[in-house]
């Protein structure tokens, strides 16, 4: 999953993604849901500290710059309830 920088807003809901240099803005509701973590995939172990069994996931639709005339791309995002980063899981029909 690639790493990407996610401007949110007062209330927490994603407005802005930078990704490649290249800046998305929302263009459409954002919905949220959450689901488990599959530790055991790449972990013998629970990782210490992680006491989470839930991550938060962010689907988006957004387009590129402040262009409103470009195509709508929809996004997945999940926060890192760690460490607050962002990761980009899936982009469908991406304009980059």
């Amino acid at each position: 999953m690639e790493h990407v920088m996610v401007t949110t807003g007062p209330d927490g809901r994603p407005s802005a993604v930078v990704r490649g240099g290249r800046k998305w803005t929302i263009g459409a509701e954002p919905v949220r849901w959450f689901e488990r973590v599959s530790w055991w995939e790449a972990e013998r172990r629970m990782p210490k500290g992680l006491s989470r069994v839930d991550v938060e996931v962010w689907q988006i639709q957004a387009r590129l710059g402040g262009n409103h005339r470009s195509a709508l791309t929809t996004m997945e995002l999940i926060r890192d309830g760690l460490g607050g980063g962002w990761r980009l899981r899936e982009s469908i029909a991406d304009a980059a």
